[in-house]
């Protein structure tokens, strides 16, 4: 099976962060690192990341309560964004301590190994710093780090994933929730390689609850059922550990993920044209 496509692949979390990277802050008083799980980052990754801010003597109180926002561009483009508001507000931040941010993010397939003018790795450049969620003028943001890194594609041995049957084509919306996603229709399945072990399974995805109420998700995995839910908040984050034995012995396996109910979009919900019968939205897939 072909080991590089479009759905996402990702690596298992490590216990402990591994390498943080420093800046010298333009904030008086105030240092930032981020610490990662994988001490190798790859595209089409799910790792833990650890965001660590310390206040020294010289750190003078915050006129505000920002939100922290976390971007990782590629090139010129926002490959994705991961904002927060500090657990502790900022305007009661005191000098001479930590407030730190655990998290676990998605970085998205983005590494193009066709390319003849690829080196082997790409480079992600994350930028880091506070804004006034209340000013729309955009000149409280205050940059506080930035840092370039490496990024390689999955390894070779990551299993790969074919989208089989019942998906419709991805779709994106930087506004969205779920930012990107497929649509399944009532039953969408996948064909993965067998690793003959013990392995992660993560489905990330939504339903929506403007169309449908109580919608059960199931997951099986070679018809045999691994789970069954209803999303209560119109999105759902799961993980499985998946024995070797329910893999079967085959060198491949198939991941099934179907609904009870589907709709219409042209039927129940006002202005839309759409004629496609939908179940679910998938927006990430992790097998290792």
């Amino acid at each position: 099976m072909k080991k590089r496509t479009i759905v996402v692949f990702l690596l298992i979390i490590a216990v402990s962060f591994s390498f943080s990277c420093r800046k010298k802050p333009q904030v008086k008083g105030v240092e930032f690192t981020v610490g990662f799980s994988d001490q190798n980052l790859s595209d089409s990754l799910m790792t833990n990341v650890e965001y660590r801010w310390k206040t020294t003597a010289e750190f003078q109180k915050m006129p505000a309560d920002y939100t922290v926002f976390v971007h990782y561009w590629h090139k010129n483009n926002m490959l994705f964004q991961d904002d927060y508001v500090p657990e502790v507000p900022t305007s009661k931040w005191e000098p001479g301590k930590e407030y730190s941010f655990k998290h676990r993010i998605y970085i998205p397939p983005f590494i193009d190994e066709l390319d003849p003018q690829f080196a082997g790795e790409e480079t992600l450049r994350l930028s880091v710093g506070l804004v006034n969620p209340f000013d729309r003028t955009g000149k409280s943001n205050i940059q506080i780090f930035e840092k370039k890194l490496k990024v390689t594609p999955p390894p070779p041995d990551t299993p790969g994933i074919i989208y089989e049957s019942g998906w419709y084509p991805q779709e994106t919306d930087a506004k969205a929730f779920l930012k990107q996603w497929r649509w399944t229709g009532k039953e969408a399945r996948c064909l993965i390689d067998n690793p003959q072990r013990d392995a992660l399974l993560v489905v990330r995805g939504g339903t929506n609850l403007d169309a449908l109420k109580d919608q059960k998700v199931i997951i099986k995995i070679n018809d045999m059922v691994l789970d069954e839910f209803i999303p209560t908040q119109g999105s759902f984050d799961k993980s499985y550990d998946v024995k070797k034995d329910m893999l079967g012995t085959e060198n491949e396996f198939r991941l099934i993920i179907g609904t009870d109910k589907t709709f219409i979009p042209a039927q129940v919900l006002p202005g839309s044209s759409d004629p496609r019968e939908l179940g679910i939205q998938v927006s990430f897939l992790y097998f290792r």
